[in-house]
């Protein structure tokens, strides 16, 4: 490929290598130019472009791209349009992101005009995330290179679909340990399986016992469960304690006790009469991120787990409290009433409903902000903040109810930021996470707010929660505390999602069937359409 400064009446053909503009004239970079693009600049006083050209056995950047995405492509993966050089790949199905990473390795090395990025391995996705680019960064490549490359990376990834298990779950008790505790760990363990896509068909409560455990192990049918998780009363300290005593005295084996993952250390691995045994560490109580989870999702994934695969995990396996894993993690319970609140922003001018304000408009027997009310009350106990602006007077009489509180944006014809950014400020300390819900959305389903909060109950290292229905991102949207600051530095028109879709790795998309997630309604003949 030539790239260099020419004379402007030798560039028809051509790429601008930079974005031009001369008098009226204005070409981006990457644009081929014309007779006429030549013609325009030279009136225009321009003399030189630098340019790129294609040369015998070159090409484009976007038809490299798109070749390369295409041999990459394993099972559950789809790849979108190469534009601008870069080809982007996407989950089409929940699992467990598989990149083989000598292969990418040996393509990356191929050329350093070729790059690929993807996602870690074994990172949890749900359809419509991206796993992987792929960005070629001259204009134009080598075919030769291309070709070779396609070798390297070849099926070089893919998602392990999760497939439902049914899981049986043991918890053992000692006088000292409450109900309530054990209760909590049944809680936890039922989200982190329906996250997934797995149940908890069978549970049972015995004593902290080597005995009483080869009992309850004795009486199970392993054709009624696929999974075994046990939850000691306190944690297994040896291979000749409580758990693993009675897993070996009943035919059982043990594969490793142990893993390189903190929160997670304490674990056991076993097999019993064909079926995985997790012996579950202390902190599996708890819906943070720990080993008990990856191996989890592995099982659930149907990949293999041994004991070298365990002690594996060591790198990436320190799980400790970093900034996007901010202290404390929302979705841990909550702690309490204040720890998963609700915005409401309902303070726009409604300009194209016309003179009414569309917030108070009646959709279906009543204003159209009672309902969005009606929905965060169900999705929430703790507070819920009300934004008002165009009309306060009115939409505050409407709102305002028991532990509502109101906040008045005064500068709210500038745009949604300001909204945004007086709703989080009226949040109480305690509130950990919070729903982001616009006023004129009152199809939205209150089961997909459910759906929103387990996901961040059972996924701590993300940080925003949006539903999406047929590939599409939709609203409302669950963040976490974390996000809070960032959210302070919007402007304008601007809400959450342009800074959400600038930071993908702390963003987890949720599929819902709730097409009411893309429903709002600027006019009245769409609020009329949608009742009709």
């Amino acid at each position: 490929m030539f790239f260099g400064r020419i004379p402007v009446a030798e560039a028809a053909g051509a790429m601008l290598a930079h974005q031009v503009a001369a008098g009226e004239t204005h070409l981006r970079k990457g644009h081929v130019l014309t007779s006429a693009d030549v013609a325009a600049l030279q009136a225009a006083g321009v003399a030189a472009v630098t340019v790129a050209r294609l040369e015998p056995g070159d090409l484009d950047e976007d038809t490299a791209a798109g070749r390369l995405a295409a041999a990459a492509l394993g099972p559950g993966l789809r790849a979108d349009p190469a534009f601008t050089g870069r080809a982007n790949l996407f989950a089409t199905q929940a699992g467990l992101f598989l990149p083989d990473a000598a292969r990418i390795d040996a393509f990356n090395r191929r050329d350093p005009d070729l790059t690929l990025a993807t996602l870690p391995a074994y990172r949890r996705v749900v359809p419509g995330e991206m796993v992987a680019t792929i960005k070629i960064i001259p204009f134009a490549v080598s075919g030769a290179v291309v070709e070779a490359a396609t070798a390297d990376v070849a099926g070089a990834m893919g998602v392990a679909p999760f497939r439902p298990k049914r899981a049986a779950l043991l918890s053992l008790r000692l006088p000292g340990l409450k109900d309530s505790v054990i209760e909590k760990t049944r809680r936890v363990t039922e989200a982190r399986l329906a996250a997934l896509g797995s149940t908890l068909v069978f549970e049972q409560r015995l004593a902290h016992d080597q005995a009483a455990l080869e009992a309850a192990l004795s009486a199970l049918d392993p054709a009624d469960f696929d999974l075994l998780i046990i939850f000691g009363a306190a944690a297994i300290a040896d291979r000749r304690d409580v758990i693993p005593a009675a897993i070996s005295a009943t035919g059982g084996t043990l594969v490793h006790l142990g893993m390189p993952v903190d929160p997670g250390n304490l674990m056991l691995l076993a097999e019993w009469r064909g079926k995985p045994v997790l012996g579950a560490p202390g902190c599996a109580r708890s819906p943070r991120e720990n080993g008990f989870d990856w191996v989890l999702a592995r099982f659930c994934a149907d990949l293999p787990v041994r004991g070298a695969d365990i002690q594996a995990m060591g790198v990436g396996g320190l799980l400790m409290e970093i900034i996007s894993r901010p202290q404390p993690r929302a979705g841990e319970g909550p702690g309490g009433d204040d720890a998963l609140g609700a915005v409401i922003l309902a303070a726009g001018r409604s300009s194209r409903f016309g003179v009414e304000n569309k917030l108070l408009a009646p959709y279906a027997g009543k204003p159209m902000l009672a309902h969005v009310l009606a929905l965060a009350r169900q999705a929430t106990a703790g507070p819920v903040v009300v934004v008002t602006g165009h009309e306060a007077d009115a939409v505050g009489a409407l709102a305002l109810q028991d532990g509502v509180t109101l906040v008045h944006n005064a500068d709210y014809a500038t745009g949604l930021a300001g909204s945004l950014k007086a709703g989080l400020a009226a949040l109480p300390a305690g509130t950990e996470a919070a729903f982001m819900v616009l006023g004129d959305m009152p199809r939205v389903q209150s089961e997909t707010l459910r759906h929103l909060a387990s996901a961040a109950a059972a996924m701590p290292d993300r940080q925003a929660f949006v539903p999406v229905h047929d590939g599409q991102w939709g609203n409302p949207v669950l963040l976490r505390r974390s996000l809070f600051p960032l959210l302070a530095n919007l402007s304008g028109d601007q809400g959450a999602r342009k800074l959400l879709q600038a930071h993908p790795s702390v963003v987890q998309l949720v599929p819902v069937e709730d097409p009411g997630i893309h429903a709002d309604f600027d006019t009245k003949e769409a609020l009329a359409a949608s009742l009709a």
